[in-house]
């Protein structure tokens, strides 16, 4: 028993002291759990041989990681991005299957093997990808919103791979295997399948993909309300281990592959109440049986083949992420994918996946790679991963520069009209400002600096100009002399703020309206002389929390007083707030003087919101007319 706690601990210590800070370093946990797994394994010694029976335990992390994408396919969802990710995903995996496995052969592989290393390395990295996207805010550009379909695509490629895989067993890898059984004399694994006719066995396996799809339709919602109502969150926990154990020993009695069991059942409770309960839940075994699971990949690493093949090693790993970006910068080009986003959308896809690790350990238990090979595409699998932050490096400080430099390069556009406003920015909160006037028959010259996002407008209709609105000589072109406003919207807090001051100094009769992101850029706007600003968020969210109030039982007519009381007593305030922030000392955001200033403001507000208005409605209150007197009783019949 000592010797488990021990080993347990190694593992775990591994985990805590280098997964952190390889997070910190761009490099991601997966990268971050195999490099401890090599410090702990190959380089310092300190686990050995039973890494391989931990690892065969940590498999089922992945087994759990197939049941939560379930969880997040939506059928809907799926139909929405059925082109995306039938035609970029599912010609991502083809392309790069054939090329893996052409390369292969050239290798004097047999076609079977050829066509199981192919479709390993068809898959890319969805922990590292999405991590990194998510930590530079690349998710939501064109490029980020085009892998994801492919990532998407890979990890449900994973089901039928692995039911795939064992049809291409090697006879001499079987043949062998069974001599090593015979020799061994260890006991057979329980199967209900064991000795059926084929018949006979296909309908035992529909019967048990039945009983997952029926079961979890209808048997799942009942069970899992019943084990909620009692309250005890532990009990829960059990309930959805329960379920994900069980079907992966359904799935394992019939011969069939636990993930694809697993999988169909998250599949089926996608759209279930209980959906997000079942994540919160299996979530963390997941990500620790995983993480294990990764730790004993990188403890298994060879570094005897490493260093006698390091050439061969080395050179697939680069043919990979080449044949990879091809095919993945060809199908940018030919699904319009442009400019930076088709680089971003080719190098971060380029390397092989965590799911290699997988198929490639499932396809040496099956019989179908040999171990020597398979432990040299191992080190090909964790190279390409470790080379991953190499190429989101390449495409920061390489490729975007190349493509923002072109963009700032391009000439500004010549202004054929001018208007009465001038709107500087038309992202998301300038587009609604300029629809608005526009609706209304005022005429406005609209400039952005960012090229695709002109180019966007023009094709809806919308005139904009390209150009950059805190260059003067643009603003005389739009003809700032005239224009009876400026409306400042730039994504800028530096440039909205030095645009502001040029404007009110050079021209101080045109009124300028700015757009700010906080009260802190508010303030400053409003020191460089803007004449009124807005907080882009303030209105939304004295809407969202007036609709809140009203959900948890307040009358609409008292929401609409309370509202229009907060914001009263905030636009009191604002001035004093203003002056006091004047007040603070150099580098300082807010002074203390301020803070203690808001501290009573917000006290303030919550004493009149206990104290109410009564009966003393103001022209505002009035404007907004109160339901029927019998309104009360129908609101509480229900």
């Amino acid at each position: 028993m000592t010797t488990y706690f021990v080993q347990a601990f190694i593992y775990l210590l591994a985990a805590v002291a280098i997964v952190p800070i390889a997070k910190k370093l761009g490099l991601g946990s997966v990268l971050g759990y195999l490099i401890a797994g090599v410090i702990i394994g190959p380089v310092t010694g300190l686990v050995g041989h039973e890494t391989v029976t931990i690892q065969h335990f940590a498999e089922f992390g992945v087994v759990m990681m197939l049941f939560l994408v379930g969880l997040e396919l939506e059928p809907k969802m799926l139909w929405q991005m059925r082109n995306r990710l039938l035609g970029l995903g599912g010609l991502q995996v083809g392309l790069t299957t054939i090329l893996v496995m052409l390369i292969a052969l050239a290798f004097k592989q047999t076609w079977t093997v050829a066509l199981a290393i192919g479709l390993i390395f068809s898959l890319s990295s969805t922990a590292i990808v999405l991590q990194t996207f998510n930590e530079k805010g690349l998710g939501k550009t064109e490029g980020g919103r085009n892998a994801f379909s492919v990532l998407l695509f890979q990890d449900i490629a994973v089901i039928p791979m692995l039911a795939f895989i064992p049809v291409l067993a090697l006879p001499e890898l079987v043949e062998a295997a069974m001599h090593l059984s015979d020799a061994a004399d260890h006991h057979e694994n329980l199967s209900l399948v064991a000795g059926l006719p084929s018949w006979l066995y296909g309908i035992v396996v529909i019967a048990a993909i039945g009983v997952v799809v029926l079961g979890g339709h209808y048997l799942s919602r009942p069970l899992l309300h019943f084990v909620a109502t009692s309250g005890l969150r532990e009990i829960f926990v059990a309930t959805a281990l329960m379920l994900v154990i069980g079907i992966a020993a359904l799935m394992s009695l019939v011969g069939l592959s636990p993930a694809l069991g697993t999988f169909l059942a998250g599949v089926v409770l996608a759209n279930s109440e209980f959906r997000h309960e079942l994540e919160s839940n299996i979530e963390p075994f997941k990500g620790l049986l995983l993480g294990l699971f990764f730790i004993t990949v990188g403890a298994g690493v060879d570094f005897g083949i490493l260093s006698s093949q390091w050439i061969l090693i080395i050179s697939l790993t680069f043919a990979v992420i080449i044949i990879k970006a091809g095919v993945l910068f060809s199908l940018a080009s030919i699904f319009k994918i442009q400019n930076s986003n088709r680089w971003l959308f080719g190098l971060s896809l380029a390397q092989a996946g965590e799911f290699g690790f997988v198929l490639l350990s499932f396809s040496v238990q099956n019989h179908v790679i040999p171990t020597d090979t398979a432990q040299t595409l191992q080190l090909v699998v964790a190279l390409s991963m470790f080379l991953t932050p190499t190429l989101f490096i390449l495409f920061d400080k390489v490729i975007l520069p190349r493509y923002e430099h072109s963009s700032n390069d391009r000439e500004a556009d010549e202004i054929e009209e001018t208007g009465s406003v001038i709107i500087a920015g038309v992202g998301r909160f300038g587009q609604i400002v300029n629809r608005l006037l526009v609706a209304n028959g005022v005429k406005t010259v609209v400039l952005d600096h960012e090229a695709t996002q002109v180019d966007n407008l023009r094709q809806i209709n919308i005139k904009s100009y390209f150009g950059d609105a805190t260059q003067p000589a643009l603003l005389h072109t739009a003809g700032i002399e005239e224009a009876e406003l400026l409306v400042v919207a730039i994504d800028n807090r530096e440039e909205a703020i030095n645009l502001v001051h040029y404007v009110k100094h050079t021209y101080p009769k045109i009124k300028v309206l700015a757009r700010a992101f906080d009260k802190g850029h508010s303030y400053e706007l409003k020191f460089a002389g803007a004449d009124y600003i807005q907080v882009e968020t303030y209105h939304s969210a004295l809407e969202v929390g007036a609709q809140a109030m009203r959900d948890v039982g307040f009358h609409p007519f008292h929401v609409e007083q309370q509202k229009q009381t907060f914001m009263d007593i905030e636009c009191a305030a604002s001035d004093n707030l203003y002056q006091q922030w004047q007040q603070r000392s150099e580098g300082e955001r807010y002074s203390h003087g301020y803070r203690q200033m808001f501290i009573e403001l917000e006290q303030t507000i919550k004493k009149a919101m206990q104290q109410g208005r009564g009966g003393n409605h103001n022209l505002t209150d009035r404007a907004w007319t109160p339901p029927p007197k019998d309104y009360t009783d129908d609101f509480k019949d229900e």
